[in-house]
């Protein structure tokens, strides 16, 4: 459990996922926490959203929310520019959007302030 933690929203404390399936984390642009794995509270908008300005200018992408109190907890990106090129098809939770449960030493803290360690895709 050395370094496990579990995701949970933020607005209800659902349980959203999990570090087990961290994939990549991104820190430059969006402040991301990105699985390969969520569990069934996480729910995603049919439409796509194109992204008018920042960091998502340009890119296509499904917003994903909470399903337990409709928080927008993130996004899967499917059309993006070549820095963020390599999250598409992933669950990208917004960390200022999410609490982490940290199983080694049970305690509670912002996902912001949680460095796992590095994973490559």
């Amino acid at each position: 459990p050395e370094d496990c933690a579990v995701f949970h929203c933020r607005g209800c404390w659902t349980v959203l996922g999990d570090s087990l399936h961290l994939c990549a984390q991104e820190e430059k642009w969006l402040g991301l926490l990105v699985c390969f794995k969520v569990t069934d509270n996480v729910a995603w908008e049919d439409s796509l959203v194109v992204g008018l300005k920042g960091a998502l200018l340009g890119c296509a992408y499904n917003a994903i929310s909470c399903r337990s109190c409709g928080l927008t907890v993130g996004f899967i990106l499917h059309s993006a520019s070549r820095d963020l090129a390599y999250l598409r098809g992933f669950f990208c939770f917004f960390k200022k959007s999410i609490i982490c449960y940290l199983l080694q030493n049970q305690t509670i803290i912002e996902a912001s302030k949680v460095n796992f360690p590095s994973v490559t895709l």
